[in-house]
């Protein structure tokens, strides 16, 4: 089972900073972002984290690439401490796809096709982040208690908000789950069936990846996920699990990304 992280995006909300750093890569208090998000990965169900990255991102492949040469020169200094963290985070179990062209969300994850199969599969939004790493086995809890039903993490949002996210339509069947019985991507708010917005993580079935083949762009021309998750459903159950705002960060904006930063290094 594997886990996608998209990160060929332009990050053009933060430019000119991401002009040359990758907006994956800046920093969140000790870390780069997506290192959180590698680390959620791999702390859950799957063997394998695939982010599906730019050929222009090469310093996040550097990121997570071995270095010895400066794990060496760390330890000859007697900094031990920073050359076990180089180590570990160079050894991570991630591999790489590539998008070649920004045709949205539903198409990149499309584009590791081959790496996952016909096994289910995680998605992680890498400017979602959830330091805790209990997302994704509460989701998985809910999919084995549903035949292996796909699972999203949803998360309520002012009623004007709902126009930035894909929103859920369905009946709540247990506490902080619901039955999602439609799905509608960044709709006016006097539209929106409801205020419980896609946060960003995740499981589906095989079924959706076949299904993303066959998807036309949508919103903004895009090929977008929550298109197929909405054809997925005339074929299969799916549900979302209700998670609370303290459970996770948005760090898409400049104001979120600097709220997150203060929040978890006041937790240090």
């Amino acid at each position: 089972m594997k886990a996608l992280i998209p990160a060929a995006g332009l990050g053009t909300r933060f430019l000119p900073a991401t002009k040359a750093q990758p907006k994956e890569m800046l920093l969140v208090v000790d870390r780069p972002a997506i290192q959180y998000v590698v680390e959620e990965g791999l702390a859950s169900a799957a063997d394998e984290v695939v982010i599906i990255n730019s050929r222009q991102k090469k310093v996040i492949e550097d990121h997570f690439s071995p270095d010895p040469e400066l794990v060496a020169l760390l330890r000859a200094r007697g900094k031990d401490d920073y050359a076990d963290e180089v180590e570990r985070v160079g050894n991570m179990n991630v591999s790489y796809v590539y998008q070649d062209e920004a045709l949205g969300l539903g198409h990149a994850v499309r584009c590791a096709a081959e790496k996952t199969g016909d096994e289910p599969f995680y998605v992680l939004l890498g400017d979602v982040l959830v330091p805790n790493n209990q997302m994704l086995p509460r989701m998985q809890e809910v999919s084995d208690a549903h035949g292996g039903a796909s699972v999203i993490a949803v998360m309520p949002v002012p009623h004007e908000d709902v126009k930035r996210f894909g929103v859920i339509a369905g009946t709540e069947i247990a506490d902080s789950v619901w039955k999602v019985e439609s799905l509608v991507e960044k709709p006016a708010p006097e539209d929106a069936p409801s205020n419980l917005a896609v946060f960003g993580r995740y499981l589906l079935s095989p079924r959706v990846m076949e299904l993303l083949a066959d998807v036309k762009p949508g919103v903004g021309g895009e090929i977008q996920l929550t298109d197929a998750l909405d054809a997925v459903l005339r074929e299969e159950e799916m549900y979302a699990l209700v998670v609370d705002p303290s459970d996770g960060f948005d760090t898409g904006t400049i104001e979120s990304w600097l709220d997150t930063n203060n929040i978890l290094f006041g937790k240090r």
